[in-house]
């Protein structure tokens, strides 16, 4: 996968705990990535940009 240009930051619903963090990519037209901060060359996930807004959307409030 090319990740070329992916802009990497802390997902703003990722916890600050001891830096488990989930970082996120989204500033690419056709794809958003999200990979582990703590293992930052290990496997990414790839997500079709409506299936991240409806995962994103299901996730409960945070508290």
């Amino acid at each position: 996968m090319d990740m070329t240009g992916a802009e990497w930051r802390k997902a703003t619903r990722s916890s600050s705990n001891g830096g488990a963090c989930v970082e996120v990519a989204d500033n690419l037209s056709s794809v958003v990535l999200v990979r582990d901060s703590k293992d930052r060359d290990g496997g990414v996930l790839a997500f079709a940009p409506g299936s991240w807004r409806t995962f994103i959307s299901e996730l409960p409030a945070r508290p």
